[in-house]
C-alpha cells in the first residue's frame, strides 16, 4: 500500500489543483473564445458535474452508508442503483467535471491538465483502494458490480 492511498480527500485534490491549474492557465497563451460561448459551456459543464455530485450523495444517504471517501471500511452497502447504474464513482466524476469546467472557463489548454491529473490520481490512490476494500467487505456481489458499471463514465 501506498502512502497516499485513502489519505487525501478528493475535495482537497481537486481544490489544490484548481489552483494549480489558475496559476497555469496565467502562463500559457489563452485559447480565444468568445465570453459568452465560455462562460455558457463552463456553466453546463459544472452543472452536469454538480448533478453527478448530488446524485452520488443522494444515494448514499438514501442506503445509508458512509460518504467519507478516506473509509471505505466503513461502507454499509454497496450501491447500485440511480447513478450508480452509470458509474461507480458519480462524485468524482463530478469533480473532474468541474475541474473541466473550471479549464473551460480560464481558456487556457495547459489548464485541461487539471482534469486529466485529478482523474489518475483519484484512480491510483483513492478509487483502486477502494475497490480493494469493497471487495473484501462484499465479495462476489461486489465483484459482478465491477464487471456491469464502468470506473468513469
Amino acid at each position: 500500500m501506498h502512502k497516499l492511498e485513502l489519505k487525501v480527500p478528493p475535495p482537497a485534490v481537486a481544490l489544490l489543483l484548481a489552483v494549480a491549474m489558475w496559476g497555469l492557465g496565467g502562463l500559457a497563451p489563452h485559447v480565444e473564445l468568445p465570453p459568452a460561448v465560455r462562460v455558457t459551456a463552463a456553466s453546463l459543464i459544472a452543472l452536469a458535474g454538480l448533478g453527478f455530485d448530488l446524485a452520488g450523495v443522494i444515494a448514499f444517504g438514501r442506503a445509508k452508508t458512509t460518504v467519507n471517501p478516506l473509509r471505505p471500511d466503513k461502507t454499509a452497502t454497496v450501491v447500485t442503483s440511480g447513478v450508480y447504474r452509470i458509474t461507480r464513482n458519480p462524485m468524482y466524476v463530478g469533480m473532474a467535471l468541474i475541474l473541466l469546467a473550471w479549464a473551460v472557463l480560464l481558456s487556457s489548454a495547459w489548464a485541461l491538465l487539471g482534469p486529466l491529473v485529478f482523474v489518475l490520481y483519484i484512480t491510483r490512490f483513492q478509487i483502486r483502494p477502494e475497490e480493494r476494500a469493497l471487495a473484501a467487505l462484499f465479495g462476489s456481489s461486489y465483484a459482478d458490480y465491477l464487471a456491469s458499471v464502468r470506473r468513469w463514465l
